[in-house]
């Protein structure tokens, strides 16, 4: 490469100086990141705070007001156990914010390249409204102004399928108060370890229909509904399974347990804290107003030949959705989506506005109590850094399958 070159003339070189930037770029970055290093540290030494993370085996000394219910954790429990309950709860506003703010933006963002004027027009005004509004004006709205002014369980509150007992005792399906939301939910009973093999043998049965389904769509051109016949065979098997299960061992795997109020206190049932509420709708509720851009300029992107021709063909309105409109908008639309979940799972973090546990509130609690702050940050970095490569990875392997691919 460099067999032609003169010394003089290496400066004039585009090669060289390619070459030679980069190399430039990272000296200077390593000697930065070292100043920093050894600056952080000789101030750490001064205090006696040189790196350990020993604290995470240390008492918590805190509770904390939502746990979930798989998880044993007290004031008692280590800080480690603290961390993995804070992990947890952002797991799961998270996952069910994703899931949820994909089904609003999908709904609304198809509403707004509808014809009908006043489906449109809704569709504007929501995105256009919640868009223009900061996250965390929202989610003090949602907590202040929304569910914390619910009536309380001791006057009048929100239920449905309500029947009274006795010493003013009530049991109703759903209970919404100032409390949060608590519903029926099925509790594990002595037959549940036998119904977790048939779990599995339906997970079996799916992934097995779905490879046969797909090498079947490869073979002959035609695309059945897959993951629709997938998880019919998942609901088939379970089924099956919950009969032999409960034929032979006289007990349902699940037994349906319905809320309890007395006084003030719900026992029972699935119970979800006013926090973990207004946190969610307020993720879902602004994360899908910019799916809901993202998906209608994916939509706009397919040309109008391609929907004229799917119309000549005569296929149905549904049809043409599946077959043609959303699998070319989905190439569009996939790339920025993976920024709005990793905006979602980043946002989360605003939780601690509202007093909801998740990992960076609970981090917070750990540090005031221990004064870890370098390896408290650098776990709560680890961790919000894995989410979004993660995340990513996922979804970078799903533009990939889905892209279009030129010949």
């Amino acid at each position: 490469m460099w067999q032609d070159m003169t010394w003089r003339n290496f400066w004039r070189d585009e090669r060289f100086l390619r070459v030679f930037g980069q190399v430039l770029f990272v000296l200077v970055v390593f000697v930065v990141g070292r100043f920093l290093y050894v600056n952080m540290y000789s101030a750490l030494a001064q205090r006696s705070l040189l790196p350990d993370f020993g604290f995470l085996d240390t008492v918590a000394g805190f509770d904390i007001g939502e746990v979930p219910s798989f998880i044993d954790y007290s004031g008692a429990s280590p800080n480690k156990m603290a961390f993995l309950v804070g992990l947890l709860n952002t797991l799961r506003v998270s996952a069910l914010g994703i899931v949820f703010a994909t089904i609003v933006g999908v709904i609304v963002g198809t509403a707004r390249v509808l014809p009908n004027p006043l489906a449109r027009g809704l569709a504007t005004a929501y995105v256009e409204f919640l868009r223009n509004v900061p996250l965390l004006v929202l989610l003090v709205f949602w907590y202040r102004g929304v569910f914390i002014v619910l009536p309380r369980l001791s006057e009048n509150p929100i239920t449905w399928g309500r029947y009274d007992l006795p010493d003013g005792k009530f049991r109703a399906w759903l209970i919404l108060s100032n409390r949060g939301l608590a519903m029926a939910w099925g509790q594990p009973t002595a037959a549940w370890p036998a119904y977790k093999m048939w779990l599995w043998l339906a997970l079996v049965a799916a992934v097995l229909v779905y490879i046969g389904l797909h090498w079947y769509a490869r073979r002959t051109g035609r695309a059945p509904l897959t993951l629709l016949w997938s998880l019919a065979a998942f609901g088939a098997v379970a089924a099956i399974g919950w009969l032999v299960v409960r034929a032979t061992t006289g007990q349902a795997p699940l037994e349906l347990v319905i809320p309890q109020v007395k006084k003030r206190l719900v026992s029972g049932g699935l119970k979800m804290s006013p926090e973990f509420l207004a946190l969610l709708s307020g993720l879902v509720i602004y994360t899908g107003a910019y799916i809901a851009e993202v998906v209608r300029a994916g939509l706009q992107a397919v040309s109008k030949g391609q929907i004229e021709a799917a119309r000549a063909l005569g296929l149905t309105t549904f049809q043409m959705l599946r077959f043609v409109v959303f699998p070319q908008a989905l190439r569009v639309i996939v790339p920025p989506l993976t920024s709005q979940y990793l905006n979602l799972t980043k946002n989360s973090t605003l939780a601690v506005a509202i007093g909801y546990p998740d990992l960076f509130n609970v981090a917070g609690t750990i540090f005031n109590q221990t004064g870890r702050s370098i390896e408290v940050i650098v776990i709560i970095m680890g961790v919000y850094l894995s989410f979004s490569l993660i995340t990513s990875a996922f979804m970078n392997w799903y533009n990939r399958k889905i892209r279009l691919v030129e010949r």
